[in-house]
């Protein structure tokens, strides 16, 4: 059944405002860690399971909203997701450690939803703009994500910490109120979706394990060096100041490649183009690093081409993986079940990053060892992403499953 125009623009305000809650509650935790710390009693050594658990909650809980979206309906699914969501971020507000973690717990579960079930949506929804939509969400999820690190930090010192989740939390209630009004005014036929769908087994497949393992590299590598890069280039001599400048512009330089990679996807060699392009960003990149003595200025160039480059919050990595579930999948249904999968395993792989980083320059004292493993993983990713657009679809069959 052919939607309306009122359904139309409702669906596109939902998915860019739905992409705004992917990343903020993860990214404005941080600048007020000293805050809670204070605050709640939160130990120095349970500081970083607050970006640990939603990773964990993205792996444990793809799965089950792929075979929900499957089941009951992906815009449904993801209805109650953005309810859930809302739920663990309005328990942050509560001054406690323990609604704390409760909320972080339901925020990861909520986030899970959009990462899964928007890509699958898009594709069914506007199968003749998949770049266009795409393109939409994870820029403004990289964006909202990014301002989110540099506003909450101001508005603590403005204000107070409850206060600042509470003013963060409106994005989720604006999230919530327009997927609501989208959802209504889908044709019936579409909001239900066909409940009699068996789930898919796209772990049978070789080339879904090939692009599990391309989303959990770019996510394990986007983690480990948002994470441990401040620390390396104060170690190559810049000041804090100037390394959380660096750090800075990793992070907000993916912005035109999110932008551009759903397009380029679409042109004859696109995909191609699009994973030479990542693996020259991150090795370049981490090669320069290594040379001593660098100026700021080239270690800007650096952080430009592995920001570019780099994925889960920003950049192409996770963009091309979103056109990956898209193009790989004959149907919103396997979109779904693929994402499921692909960030299950990802995720899972990714949530070990910053840890086993930290390990390694404990362990041997050497920055350059983890930039040496870097270009390596990037290596192996790249092996991965041509091997991934050798190849048409998970399931070339069109026989159902």
């Amino acid at each position: 059944m052919k939607k309306n125009h009122t359904s139309t623009a409702w669906l596109t305000w939902g998915i860019m405002l739905v992409g705004a809650n992917l990343r903020l509650p993860i990214t404005m935790i941080p600048p007020l860690l000293p805050t809670i710390k204070q605050t709640l009693g939160l130990p120095a050594s349970m500081a970083g399971m607050l970006t640990t658990i939603p990773l964990l909650m993205f792996a444990l809980a793809s799965p089950l909203i792929a075979k929900m979206g499957n089941r009951r309906g992906n815009e449904w699914s993801l209805l109650v997701a953005l309810v859930i969501l809302l739920a663990g971020s309005l328990l942050r507000i509560i001054p406690s450690l323990t609604a704390l973690i409760a909320g972080t717990l339901l925020i990861g579960f909520g986030i899970s939803g959009g990462n899964v079930l928007l890509p699958a949506i898009i594709k069914d929804q506007f199968p003749h703009a998949i770049g266009a939509k795409t393109s939409l969400y994870t820029v403004t999820m990289g964006l909202i994500a990014s301002l989110g690190t540099g506003l909450a930090g101001l508005l603590n010192q403005q204000f107070n910490m409850q206060i600042t989740l509470a003013a963060f939390s409106l994005v989720g209630v604006f999230g919530l109120l327009v997927w609501a009004l989208a959802f209504r005014t889908l044709p019936k036929k579409a909001a239900r979706q066909d409940v009699q769908r068996k789930n898919i087994a796209v772990s049978r497949s070789m080339l879904a394990w090939w692009i599990a393992l391309f989303f959990g590299l770019q996510s394990f590598l986007y983690y480990s060096l948002l994470t441990w890069l401040p620390s390396l280039w104060q170690a190559a001599g810049f000041s804090q100041i100037a390394a959380g400048n660096l750090a800075t512009i990793f992070q907000l330089s993916g912005m035109p490649a999110t932008l551009s990679i759903p397009f380029i996807a679409e042109k004859r060699h696109g995909l191609l183009y699009s994973v030479w392009g990542i693996m020259l960003g991150f090795v370049l990149g981490a090669l320069g690093i290594l040379i001593p003595g660098a100026n700021f200025g080239l270690n800007v160039v650096y952080a430009l081409l592995m920001g570019v480059a780099s994925g889960a919050a920003s950049g192409a990595a996770f963009a091309i993986c979103i056109v990956f579930f898209q193009k790989k999948t004959a149907d919103a249904y396997e979109t779904a079940s693929l994402s499921g999968f692909a960030q299950s395993v990802g995720y899972l792989f990714a949530a070990v990053g910053p840890v086993l980083y930290g390990f390694i320059q404990t362990a041997t004292g050497s920055w350059d060892l983890l930039l040496w493993l870097t270009v390596g993983l990037t290596l192996l990713m790249f092996v991965a992403g041509l091997i991934i657009n050798a190849n048409h679809r998970i399931f070339p069959s069109k026989v159902n499953r």
